[in-house]
């Protein structure tokens, strides 16, 4: 560190890059006096070194050699803003070269955040990531640093913009899920490939971060239960409503002390519960403390602005970790074990089953008989006539008391296989959050 200078190397120089970029050059004053020293940005790694950055990139900084920033003995901290599994390497060299890191790769943290924090330890620097998850939201600094004095039991929210943003559109507007992502996607609130968000696996990721934060567990790929937004329809919100219930894609995360039970799955929620109103492309999460209960935080949960908000914020605090001469402060609490995962085959929930069926006498007889022989106890129905341009027949939507998903789905099976079927049976299940 040159004396009341922090030397900053930069990874990627797109749309969130542009964003620390940007509020580096606006705030510097205040950046300085906060963090005791000037922060600089003083190399950028970039593909092609010729093309236009915008005003705030200096031309003289740019070097499309990555060991240039991470090599280089002058540099303090590296941010990595340039996404994907490639920034695995470079980020452990600069760690394993004793720099602090800080990074908004959701990807990376999810899939090798474990051996990346045992590299910070083992070198004394940090390792900070709040942009990797919930966009502009705090929500890593209350799990580290709010909750730190108190046990944390469950995880609850909404850490995927795009597939609220299309549920929401789903129910204001009464678009299908396909024109709601269209819609998404040409507001640049979805990719042009957005199989991540709608299949629910960059929600996955950004649990399995919770539950690092939350529970001190390391999840490995794959550990967690992912179901995605495209099963959903029209009538499923419509149902929903008429339950006092509105559909939202959720995570779920809770500490049952033997086991953690992690999933990500649309959800009925009350239309009461305050992760029901959080609408659009916001992102919400309740924490909940054993001391302290439920906690929520909310806001922007993408975008350039929003995400290099907490990206700059974790570089002043490792920048004043550095100038503290304290480096590795932040990350030295962040201890992680493997825990069970439990299965979900002993979730315990209440569920929102829809039948399409024959219009026929008996069928609701038929199917609560299923439903009874695996102890599945049947709250509400409800059924209505489908139209003739839909098949005909009828839908019955059921909801049930609390019951273990191998009974509701070994019912379903058996009820998926009876001649008066139209359609497989949908699930979804409820929690009161």
């Amino acid at each position: 560190m040159a004396a009341g200078r922090i030397s900053v190397g930069l990874l990627g120089c797109g749309t969130v890059g542009g964003g620390v970029l940007r509020l580096i050059a606006q705030n510097a004053a205040r950046i300085e006096a906060r963090v005791g020293a000037a922060v600089e940005i003083s190399r950028i790694l970039v593909r092609e070194s010729q093309a236009s950055r915008g005003p705030y990139c200096d031309a003289s900084r740019l070097t499309t050699r990555a060991a240039e920033v991470v090599d280089d003995p002058g540099i303090d901290v590296v941010v990595e803003v340039m996404g994907g599994q490639a920034a695995h390497e470079l980020i452990l060299r600069a760690l394993e070269r004793g720099k602090s890191v800080v990074t908004a790769n959701k990807l990376l943290i999810a899939s090798e955040g474990c051996a990346l924090l045992a590299a910070a330890h083992r070198h004394g620097v940090d390792l900070a990531f709040e942009g990797a998850v919930g966009g502009g939201i705090p929500i890593v600094r209350t799990l580290r640093d709010a909750f730190a004095s108190d046990a944390v039991t469950a995880v609850t929210g909404i850490v995927n913009g795009t597939s609220n943003y299309v549920l929401t559109r789903m129910v204001d507007a009464g678009l299908s899920l396909e024109a709601a992502v269209a819609e998404a996607q040409a507001l640049g609130y979805a990719e042009a490939d957005p199989s991540m968000d709608v299949d629910g696996h960059d929600a996955a990721h950004k649990l399995q971060i919770l539950a690092l934060l939350a529970f001190g567990a390391f999840v490995p790929p794959g550990s967690v239960h992912v179901e995605g937004i495209a099963a959903i329809e029209p009538i499923d919100h419509r149902m929903s409503a008429r339950f006092g219930h509105r559909i939202k894609h959720l995570v779920v995360g809770r500490d049952h002390g033997d086991a953690l039970e992690l999933r990500v799955h649309p959800t009925l929620v009350p239309e009461r519960s305050v992760l029901a109103n959080v609408s659009g492309v916001l992102n919400g999460v309740v924490v909940t403390g054993r001391a302290l209960g439920p906690c929520l935080v909310t806001g922007q949960g993408a975008g350039a602005m929003p995400t290099a908000v907490s990206v700059v914020s974790d570089l002043m605090d490792v920048a004043r970790a550095k100038v503290a001469k304290v480096p590795g402060f932040g990350t030295r609490g962040l201890v992680l074990a493997s825990r069970p995962i439990v299965p979900m085959a002993e979730l315990s929930t209440r569920y929102y089953l829809r039948f399409v069926v024959a219009d026929e006498p008996g069928v609701v007889a038929a199917i609560a008989g299923e439903l009874a022989k695996e102890r599945v106890s049947i709250e509400q129905m409800v059924q209505e006539a489908r139209p003739a341009h839909e098949g005909g027949g009828a839908t019955i939507v059921m909801l049930t008391h609390r019951a273990r998903e191998a009974s509701v789905q070994a019912a379903l099976s058996a009820i998926g296989r009876e001649v008066y079927m139209r359609a497989p049976p949908r699930l979804f299940r409820i929690e009161d959050v």
